[in-house]
């Protein structure tokens, strides 16, 4: 390998999915890239996010791809069209690394696992000429302008040409994604939007019989749907789980936004499940209107309507004495049983988190508007996507083109 030692130096600071691909964009250029994260081992999330098979992204077609990024939608086209799902498809690809689309239309690695693409990437970021630091946080800038670091010898200053930071949210803390570095930009003058769980399970004040019966059932082939603070009506279907505090899986995770947006802005939100997606009012109510005879109601809507366990449960939950034995009632409820969320999980235990430095702080290259020479990418932004690969994309996304935007910086100081 030539000498770098006159090529511009870039310092990444934080070794998940973004930083490591803004990392490998730079160094495929001839930048002399050094890549820094305060854990042991790079990639912790992303390991973590794959445990139970990687959903690297999906296979849902433009614009409504785009779509499920809500009011950021506009504002992550962009990177999206230079590295979206065919794009990380084909990165995967030229890794040794096929992929396939699930049922779902979600995509993953041929192996399913996280650990192989995490090693031939590393492997591949070795070769460009990538240094890797680990076990150094990052404190900021010392009065010279210079990156200060706390490592295992002790305080480290590195002086770099750019810097880019992709340093996570606030979800998933032990593996590294604590915001430790929001009084960093704050004290520089970069506005930040208060971090909210994204992507999370909500509390329910279940019954301790309900909760002693049923916590760990999932709840199969339901749809689900609310409305957001703006009068938006959000729909899903899939299955959730119940827990001992309440509720949550993917379903949940899909109208997490709008039932975390609307317990902000007034304290209350319903979320209405329908226990038979497949069937209408009309035939629900005729089946619960049944003669039933000296059957149980239990036994009445399971050999009727084919409810029982935890969906019967429900009903029983939610409806009081009266409610449940009115057939016109009880039917509505099969169809839109609501429930009332009263708290979303702690950020601790999302998925994801929404807030974070926001997006008119950037300019289109994803450098920060007070602060030259500085770049951001990944969940340190302010945007937030349902699971399904949407978020692993759009992490690359930003990192490639914080990478594309150091380089065209770099360029112009250059000239």
């Amino acid at each position: 390998m030539s000498d770098r030692s006159s090529f511009p130096n870039v310092a990444v600071i934080g070794a998940g999915p973004a930083g490591l691909m803004a990392a490998e964009t730079l160094a495929l250029q001839g930048v002399k890239v050094d890549v820094f994260d305060a854990m042991p081992s790079v990639g912790r999330k992303f390991l973590m996010a794959g445990k139970g098979g990687l959903n690297l992204t999906h296979s849902e077609a433009m614009p409504a791809f785009g779509e499920r990024f809500g009011p950021e939608a506009a504002w992550m086209a962009p990177y999206l069209a230079i590295f979206g799902p065919d794009q990380l498809r084909q990165w995967a690809g030229e890794l040794g690394v096929e992929t396939f689309v699930g049922s779902s239309g979600r995509v993953f690695p041929a192996g399913m696992k996280a650990a192989p693409l995490l090693r031939a990437w590393l492997h591949r970021l070795r070769g460009l000429g990538v240094t890797i630091h680990v076990r150094h946080r990052w404190q900021g800038w010392d009065a010279d302008g210079a990156l200060t670091f706390t490592a295992t010898e002790g305080t480290l200053h590195w002086q770099a040409d750019a810097t880019i930071l992709a340093l996570g949210g606030a979800s998933w803390p032990q593996l590294g994604s604590d915001a430790a570095w929001v009084p960093w930009l704050q004290q520089r003058g970069v506005e930040l939007a208060v971090f909210r769980p994204a992507n999370c399970g909500f509390d329910l004040p279940w019954s301790e019989h309900f909760r002693s019966r049923f916590a760990g059932e999932p709840v199969k082939n339901i749809a689900a749907s609310c409305e957001g603070p703006d009068g938006r009506h959000w729909q899903r279907a899939g299955e959730c789980l119940i827990s001992t505090s309440g509720i949550e899986g993917n379903l949940i995770y899909a109208l997490a936004a709008p039932l975390r947006d609307s317990l902000d802005a007034s304290g209350s939100a319903t979320l209405h499940m329908d226990l038979l997606p497949g069937r209408d009012l009309a035939w629900v109510s005729r089946e619960v209107a049944h003669p039933r005879g000296s059957r149980s109601l239990s036994s009445h809507l399971a050999s009727r309507l084919g409810l029982k366990g935890v969906k019967t449960g429900l009903l029983y939950e939610c409806l009081g004495k009266e409610a449940i034995l009115d057939p016109a009632r009880l039917a509505a409820a099969i169809k839109a049983l609501p429930l009332h969320p009263v708290a979303p999980r702690p950020i601790a235990e999302a998925i994801s988190s929404a807030g974070g430095i926001r997006t008119d702080e950037l300019d289109a290259q994803l450098m920060l508007r007070a602060l030259p020479g500085v770049f951001c990418a990944g969940e340190m932004l302010d945007w937030e996507a349902p699971t399904g690969g949407y978020l692993l994309t759009a992490c690359m996304a930003t990192g490639h083109s914080a990478g594309r935007g150091v380089l065209a910086w770099l360029q112009h100081r250059s000239n």
